[in-house]
């Protein structure tokens, strides 16, 4: 491996460069193409990938210089061509990401499960039906939690509450009526 001549990057190194002298611009390659390519092994998977990071990188540094852009300083050169190697690299990052689409039911709702805003309307409602029935004389509060939450059997809560079934009737009328007033109240607050 043959050295390179050394050259200061000073403001007459960037002139040369972006005057376009063979030289200075074979000099600049060769010796930032060394250091690229240490740099992109790390981060890019083929060697066409390393190479297409260089390519587009000289191209768009020298580009820069020639339009009056990129460096202020001359002694700024190399850090100047690492940003340029980043953006680059960042550049490919995000086309490649891009490369693979998602699947066509990717963001299909899964039918067993509800949706978020189902999930969230369901635990609003139950906040409301608990504060409702909190709210609600004992008796009532336990008969209609015992036929709608514990699912007993009417014959076995007329036992319990030592009723008919028309008497059973009227009191879950009573009570169904006082919780939907109870709820509806919550909905307003």
């Amino acid at each position: 491996m043959s050295r390179l001549p050394r050259y200061e990057f000073d403001r007459a190194y960037v002139e040369r460069l972006t005057a376009g002298d063979p030289e200075t611009e074979r000099h600049f390659i060769r010796y930032f193409g060394d250091l690229l390519s240490l740099k992109l092994r790390s981060r890019l998977r083929s060697r066409e990938q390393i190479e297409d990071a260089r390519q587009e990188t000289f191209t768009r540094v020298l580009t820069s210089l020639k339009r009056g852009g990129g460096v202020k300083v001359a002694g700024a050169l190399g850090a100047f061509v690492n940003s340029v190697c980043n953006n680059v690299v960042l550049e490919m990052y995000r086309s490649g990401s891009r490369a693979f689409p998602l699947e066509e039911d990717f963001d299909a709702a899964d039918e067993d499960q509800p949706s978020a805003d189902a999930t969230i309307a369901a635990g609003e409602d139950r906040e409301r039906v608990r504060a409702a029935l909190v709210g609600m004389p004992p008796k009532e509060r336990e008969l209609l939690t015992w036929l709608f939450f514990d699912n007993r059997d009417k014959d076995e809560i007329c036992r319990e509450l030592q009723v008919d079934r028309n008497y059973l009737r009227v009191l879950l009328h009573r009570a169904k009526n006082r919780f939907r007033e109870r709820f509806e109240r919550e909905e307003t607050e």
